[in-house]
């Protein structure tokens, strides 16, 4: 290998460990605030407005969306398509797969997560914890079976709406952070591009 191809890959090595490695106390102030207070909103539908209904507005899959709309803004999986889009069509297909095999959980749970993975990919919203709502609706509880395909509407949509609505703001309120980051799909496109070229 070439000595300068060593050095110039150990600078890049260098330079992504330093930027991984940096504390920017204002990144995570932000994140702190942003996350709690959108999750906090869900919370509060859920224990402290309406606790004598039996309405499902908090769901696990929002505390993972929450680390990518509020901690990684820039990632295209944080994106808005990707965050309303990846939950909504993980939870149809988990409700879907739920209905149709309700009582083969083995079968369920993994089939509803890679349905929804491959339609994520396909439709281009490809958002992680969407495998999750996916997951919490095939192996649904007795309240969240109920909901049926209500589930999708909430809690997985409005939920969305919600923590979208506060990345929104909180994400946008200092001039060193802008959500959504168009900058980031084309820097991965660039990416993809690079990778798929035939040599």
């Amino acid at each position: 290998m070439p000595i300068k191809k060593i050095k110039k890959t150990y600078r890049k090595t260098r330079y992504v460990l330093y930027r991984e490695t940096l504390v920017d106390f204002r990144e995570h102030f932000w994140a702190f605030i942003g996350s709690f207070i959108g999750l906090g909103i869900i919370a509060y539908l859920q224990y402290g407005l309406i606790p004598e209904r039996e309405l499902v507005f908090l769901i696990g899959s929002f505390g993972a969306t929450c680390v990518l709309v509020y901690g990684v803004i820039e990632s295209p999986l944080a994106q808005p398509r990707n965050l309303i889009g990846g939950h909504v069509i993980s939870a149809i297909i988990g409700v879907t797969v739920q209905k149709i095999l309700p009582d083969l959980l083995w079968v369920a749970a993994p089939l509803a997560v890679s349905l929804s993975i491959v339609m994520m990919q396909i439709t281009k919203t490809l958002h992680p914890p969407g495998g999750a709502t996916a997951l919490i609706a095939a192996t649904a509880s007795p309240q969240i079976k109920a909901l049926g395909y209500m589930y999708v509407l909430s809690p997985v949509l409005s939920g969305c709406l919600i923590l979208l609505a506060i990345a929104l703001i909180f994400n946008n309120l200092t001039p060193y952070r802008k959500y959504p980051s168009h900058t980031a799909r084309k820097k991965y496109k660039q990416i993809y591009k690079r990778l798929t070229k035939k040599k």
